[in-house]
């Protein structure tokens, strides 16, 4: 076995740690232990909760604080932590405790999966990003505190505290607060939506957790001047501030809620899931906003999904630059040569993905309608966690696909595709063609 495993691709490694990860947690969490007395959980609802946990989407079949214990409820932040910094990130934060030494594979592993060009300083790298995500979720659940400790007993409140800390920086939109006296099920944060602290401090914390670990580095070591930060961080803060508030626009103009619900919703539906306004009540008009939030998601390198930023980025730049007959270009830097084609691939085969599976739910689930079904697999896809409420009914072959399209969306769809490559590819080529296109 571990052979087997020494001679595949470091993509492959990826998947496959992915995968142990969410069989261990799926056992850990239908264990005695973990499940709340009189509670009859099915082991595909523990496999959703695992997988939806490790993909850090948040899409719950069974609430997480009325089912689960406090065991339980650790076993799901524990497997939030691991899906959101990466599996191969935590193997490798625990081969440096140990004082261990890594080798060439690991090494390359590793970079494969932080979206690093070159294995430089990537020790360093690691180390930064445990750092920077105890940091984080410390203040972070500090914040949290301040208004937990005076609706929940003081234990509770930590616990809760640190709990949503760790699921907001990761992108996940689970919540525990279903099981807490005086708060209701499947209710997500719908108690807070008027609490300034909490939506903002669940705000900051998914927009760091989404612009990435490479981003949050840069911005530190370079102190914020403009100038003197990279083409990727700055395509990545732009894109994400737009999309921030054009998503807070559009959903004001279109739902009858707050600005702060509108602000919260616009950073959350783009891969952490929380809610503070029940979606079931949402137009058609703003439902589809938060489709395309949830389709493009965070960033590179970061703990949220979709097809990121920097890819959508990339088409607005290649689109542009057909139009124009003028050469892709931004902040002063040229684009890279293979962008546009990289960035068209991923997109082409994200919504592929989305089609199929919206198709074949509409098939499992011929009482949905399809704007429900195509919310709930654009979100799955995103791991955004977000659902018009449909999710706890899916029949068991619904929460399949829905597994799998958020296996998927973690993975990210040019991964998954590259997990087919055997070869160097062609040893020949073919005469070139011609073909008419548009």
């Amino acid at each position: 076995m571990i052979n087997f495993i020494r001679k595949q691709s470091p993509v492959r490694i990826i998947a496959f740690g992915f995968m142990f990860t969410i069989l261990i947690g799926s056992i850990l969490l239908i264990m005695p232990f973990s499940v709340r007395d009189g509670v009859n959980l099915k082991y595909i609802d523990s496999l959703y909760t695992s997988t939806s946990a490790v993909c850090v989407t948040g899409l719950i079949a069974v609430d997480a604080g009325s089912t689960f214990t406090p065991v339980g409820q650790t076993i799901i932040a524990i497997l939030i932590q691991i899906g959101g910094l990466g599996v191969t990130t935590i193997g490798a934060g625990v081969i440096l405790a140990m004082g261990r030494k890594m080798n060439l594979k690991g090494m390359n592993i590793i970079k494969e999966a932080s979206n690093l060009d070159s294995g430089k300083g990537l020790i360093r790298f690691i180390r930064d990003i445990f750092i920077t995500t105890i940091i984080i979720e410390l203040v972070g659940a500090v914040f949290t505190f301040i208004v937990f400790v005076k609706d929940m007993p003081l234990h509770t409140a930590i616990g809760a505290s640190i709990f949503h800390s760790i699921a907001a920086f990761n992108n996940s939109g689970f919540d525990i607060l279903g099981g807490i006296d005086g708060f209701e099920p499947l209710k997500n944060f719908i108690p807070y939506q008027n609490n300034f602290i909490i939506n903002m401090t669940t705000s900051i914390l998914t927009i760091l957790g989404g612009i990435g670990f490479l981003v949050i580095k840069e911005i530190c070591t370079k102190k914020f001047r403009w100038k003197k930060l990279s083409m990727h961080t700055r395509v990545v803060l732009v894109m994400s501030s737009v999309l921030l508030v054009v998503g807070t626009l559009l959903l004001k103009l279109t739902e009858n809620i707050s600005w702060l619900g509108a602000f919260f919703f616009s950073a959350s539906a783009r891969t952490a899931g929380f809610s503070t306004y029940s979606l079931e009540s949402f137009s058609t008009a703003g439902l589809i906003v938060l489709i395309v939030l949830m389709f493009i998601g965070a960033s590179p390198g970061s703990t949220g999904g979709g097809v990121k930023t920097t890819t959508v980025f990339s088409i607005l730049q290649g689109v542009k630059s057909a139009a124009t007959n003028k050469s892709e270009k931004a902040f002063n830097y040229s684009m890279p040569k293979d962008a546009y084609r990289k960035a068209s691939v991923i997109t082409s085969i994200a919504i592929s993905i989305i089609i199929i599976g919206t198709y074949v739910m509409s098939i499992l689930e011929p009482d949905l309608n399809l704007k429900d079904i195509l919310f709930e697999i654009t979100s799955a896809f995103g791991t955004v966690g977000l659902s018009t409420g449909i999710t706890p009914n899916l029949t068991v072959g619904s929460k399949l696909l829905s597994i799998i399209i958020m296996y998927i969306g973690r993975l990210g769809p040019l991964t998954v595709a590259s997990l087919w490559y055997f070869s160097r590819g062609d040893r020949f080529s073919f005469p070139v063609g011609n073909i008419a296109i548009g």
